[in-house]
C-alpha cells in the first residue's frame, strides 16, 4: 500500500466522527469530502486541512506548511496546510480543527451557490443568460419557476430558429446536468413537445 493511500486510510478512521470520508484523486494526490465537501488532500503520503476563517489563527500559530504544486514550472501555493506530526498524534485536536475546516468549506459552498447566476448553470454561458434576461428570466430561481418549456417559448419570440438543442439546455441546467446526459423518456417527451410548438410557427 502507497504511503498516500495508507494515510487516506488511517485519516479515515481519525476522522470518523465527521461522517463517512470519501476520496478520490486530485491535485496529484487525493481529496477527502464528507458528504461532497471537500475538506482536506492528502499527498505524498501528508494530510493537508482547507484553511478557513476560524482555523487560520491555529494554523499561523502552529506555522503549518502549505501544499505547494508545480505549476508551468513555477511553484504555486494551494490553501491547504500540512497536519505535522504533534497535531496527528493529538486524536481529539484534530478531529476538533478538521471539523472547522469542514464547516468552512460547506459555508463557502452555500456562498457560491447563493451567488450562483445563470450562466453559472450547465450548458449555460455569458450569451444565453443575455437572451434570458431580455425576456425577462433574471436569475436561477426564474427560470426554475419558468420550467423549460415556458422560457423557450419566450426565447422563441425574439429568435424563430431557435431549436431542439435549447431547449434540452434549459432543462438540462434546471435539474444540473449536462443536456447530453437528460434521461432518454425525457428528451423524448421533450422532443414531441418541440415538435408540437414548433410547427406553430411555420
Amino acid at each position: 500500500m502507497s504511503s498516500s493511500k495508507q494515510r487516506i486510510e488511517q485519516t479515515k478512521q481519525r476522522l470518523a466522527a465527521l461522517g463517512p470520508v470519501e476520496s478520490r484523486t486530485q491535485f496529484g494526490g487525493y481529496s477527502l469530502s464528507v458528504e461532497k465537501t471537500v475538506f482536506a488532500v492528502v499527498a505524498d503520503g501528508e494530510l493537508y486541512l482547507r484553511a478557513c476563517e476560524q482555523a487560520q489563527p491555529y494554523m499561523s500559530e502552529r506555522k503549518m506548511q502549505p501544499l505547494r504544486l508545480v505549476k508551468r514550472g513555477l511553484p504555486v501555493a494551494l490553501n491547504y496546510y500540512r497536519v505535522d506530526g504533534m497535531l496527528w498524534a493529538d486524536a481529539e485536536q484534530l478531529v476538533a480543527i478538521s471539523s472547522l475546516c469542514l464547516n468552512g468549506a460547506r459555508q463557502e459552498l452555500q456562498e457560491r451557490h447563493r451567488n450562483r447566476r445563470i450562466k453559472d448553470l450547465p450548458n449555460m454561458g455569458i450569451r444565453m443568460e443575455a437572451l434570458l434576461r431580455e425576456v425577462g428570466i433574471l436569475s436561477i430561481d426564474m427560470l426554475v419557476q419558468q420550467g423549460a418549456k415556458r422560457s423557450w417559448l419566450k426565447l422563441r419570440v425574439n429568435n424563430k430558429h431557435l431549436g431542439l438543442s435549447v431547449l434540452f439546455a434549459l432543462q438540462g441546467a434546471i435539474v444540473g446536468s449536462h443536456y447530453q446526459a437528460l434521461p432518454t423518456e425525457v428528451k423524448e417527451e421533450l422532443r414531441d413537445w418541440f415538435e408540437q410548438n414548433a410547427c406553430c410557427d411555420r
